[in-house]
């Protein structure tokens, strides 16, 4: 238990950030499960689109840290190669 006024600030900063981190983590989740399910309708604009507004994203969560830089390049490059496979 945190007895220091500086440690319970700590423990409310940390929860505040997970609280913000999660979302964002779960906001990229998003954008890549929108572009998955364009391409298992076969809808090549639409899956286009969804790739178009994933890869900011995905470099947002690198530049806040909620990411990893390889995990973001990894799915960019394995989704991007699925979305040109479509044409």
């Amino acid at each position: 238990m945190a007895n220091t006024p500086q440690a319970k600030k700590r423990i409310r900063r940390n929860n505040r950030r997970a609280e913000v981190n999660g979302a964002r983590v779960s906001r990229i989740r998003t954008f890549v499960k929108q572009v998955e399910a364009a391409l298992a309708a076969g809808d090549k604009d639409q899956a286009k689109a969804a790739f178009q507004k994933v890869q900011p994203e995905l470099a947002r969560g690198v530049a806040k840290g909620v990411v990893h830089k390889n995990t973001a390049a990894r799915k960019i490059s394995r989704l991007s190669k699925r979305v040109a496979a479509l044409g």
